[in-house]
């Protein structure tokens, strides 16, 4: 199994625009972070974890030429906004199989009813991104690529977010918290993705990256990587401050999964 950190920004993204601090202006290229995003591949078949808005771009940098299937965590903009970034996919295979929380599958087939519409159709000669929906429910798991894919609910303020547990990885991310049970699937996993924004201040939807190094110590993965980081800190600082076993992930990172 393999794991390709596409994006591991937040909403606004690193540089945020306007912005002339440290993290805005470095020259490490690990600083450079656009909207969350992943690509879980297994036996050479590919999940799609998200579909931000820099989907297309993200896709070109990794080398990224097929998708097979599409977990969404949830329904915010900068996790959905790319969806339409996928419709060379199902141009040159078909419609492409998509997880989505049953508490969301209306929501999403609302707001972008030109896909999900079969009523709506594209003119003669043009095309709409083919995407099938599956509704999937907490605790429940559902076949992916062959695997079993468990989905597991956390909280994001007042909504919930849905990362899963496949084989030994573990993916959170958009946390404030992790219930008991969220906790007790992840027992065992080796890689462990938690969201983090910045050290100190708290936030009322996301983890900081204190809360989520004490959730990471509290699972006790072999590995646990960072995602969602804001501007507020610089991956050389990260690569400092961090305990063993935790490290920032970066766009591009790539890691392999026994």
């Amino acid at each position: 199994m393999k794991l390709t950190f596409l994006g591991t920004g937040t909403s606004f993204g690193v540089p945020v625009v306007g912005c002339d601090c440290e993290t805005c202006t470095s020259e490490d290229p690990r600083d450079r972070r656009t909207r969350h995003g992943a690509v879980v591949e297994i036996e050479g078949r590919r999940l799609l974890v998200d579909t931000p808005p820099e989907l297309r771009l993200q896709l070109l940098d990794n080398g990224i030429t097929s998708v097979d299937a599409i977990w969404f965590t949830h329904m915010h903009a900068d996790h959905v906004h790319g969806i339409d970034d996928v419709r060379i996919f199902s141009v040159k295979r078909g419609a492409i199989e998509a997880y989505v929380p049953s508490e969301y599958r209306d929501a999403l087939t609302a707001y972008f009813r030109y896909i999900f519409d079969d009523a709506v159709q594209p003119p003669k000669g043009s095309s709409k991104p083919g995407v099938r929906l599956n509704s999937f429910d907490v605790g429940q798991p559902v076949e992916i690529l062959g695997e079993a894919f468990t989905p597991l609910v956390v909280s994001h303020g007042t909504c919930s977010v849905y990362g899963f547990r496949v084989g030994a990885l573990g993916y959170i991310t958009d946390a404030k918290s992790l219930p008991p049970q969220t906790i007790a699937a992840l027992d065992g996993v080796d890689v462990l993705v938690l969201n983090a924004l910045w050290f100190g201040r708290a936030h009322p939807t996301h983890l900081n990256i204190e809360e989520a190094v004490e959730i990471a110590e509290s699972i006790g993965a072999g590995r646990t990587y960072l995602t969602h980081l804001t501007h507020r800190v610089t991956q050389a600082e990260l690569d400092r401050k961090l305990p063993e076993g935790v490290s920032a992930a970066y766009d591009g990172l790539v890691v392999e999964i026994d």
